[in-house]
C-alpha cells in the first residue's frame, strides 16, 4: 500500500512538472512566472504572488491566473485603442462630408463660406487656420485629400491593431485552455490518489 501511495505521489509531482515546464516554455508565462517570484514588475502588474508557502500546484495555477489576468488587460486595452481609432476616422469622415456639402453651395465671387464648426474642425486636423471662413473650390479639394490622406494611415494602422487584436485573443483563449486543463489534471491527480488510498 506504501508503495501504491509513494509511486502515485511521484506521478502527481511529475505531471506538475510537466505542466509547468510547458507554462514556462511561453515568455509570457515565464514573464508571470518571473515577476511573481520577485522578477521587475511591468506597466501591466497586477500584483505579486507570494509562492513561498504554496506547493508546485497552486504556484502554477496562481501563476497561470496571473498570466490569464493579465492577456484580458492587454485585450482590454487592444479593443479601446481600435475603438479610438474608429472614432477619429469616423470625426475625419464627417468632416469630408462637411466640406462636400459646402462646395456644393453657393460661391461668392469664387470664395465658399464654411460654417465656423467646420473651420474648427479644419483647424483641429492642422489643415487651415480657424479664423478663415472663406475657402476657393481649390483649397476645399486639397483639404478633402488631406483627410482621405490621414484617413487612409488611420486605416493601415487599424488593421495592423486588428491582427493583433485577433492573435491577443487567440493567446486570451490558449490561456483560458491551460488552465481549465491544468485544473483537470490537478483533479485527476488527486482522485487517482484518493482511490489508491482505498
Amino acid at each position: 500500500m506504501n508503495r501504491k501511495m509513494i509511486v502515485t505521489t511521484a506521478a502527481s509531482l511529475l505531471v506538475g512538472v510537466v505542466a509547468g515546464t510547458g507554462i514556462m516554455m511561453n515568455d509570457q508565462a515565464y514573464q508571470s512566472v518571473k515577476q511573481a517570484v520577485g522578477g521587475s514588475a511591468t506597466n501591466n502588474s497586477i500584483g505579486q504572488i507570494d509562492i513561498t508557502s504554496m506547493d508546485i500546484e497552486t504556484a502554477l495555477m496562481a501563476v497561470q491566473q496571473q498570466r490569464t489576468q493579465l492577456l484580458d488587460t492587454q485585450l482590454n486595452n487592444q479593443i479601446q485603442d481600435v475603438q479610438k481609432r474608429n472614432e477619429e476616422i469616423a470625426k475625419k469622415n464627417d468632416t469630408m462630408a462637411e466640406i462636400n456639402g459646402a462646395l456644393a453651395g453657393e460661391s461668392v465671387n469664387g470664395q465658399y463660406l464654411i460654417p465656423d464648426d467646420l473651420a474648427a474642425k479644419l483647424a483641429a486636423e492642422g489643415i487651415a487656420d480657424a479664423s478663415k471662413k472663406e475657402y476657393t473650390a481649390e483649397e476645399l479639394i486639397q483639404a478633402t485629400e488631406k483627410l482621405k490622406g490621414s484617413i487612409d494611415n488611420l486605416s493601415n494602422s487599424q488593421q495592423m491593431d486588428m491582427l493583433q487584436l485577433q492573435s491577443m485573443t487567440n493567446k486570451r483563449n490558449e490561456a483560458f485552455d491551460v488552465m481549465s486543463n491544468f485544473i483537470k489534471k490537478m483533479e485527476d491527480s488527486r482522485s487517482s490518489i484518493i482511490g489508491n488510498m482505498r
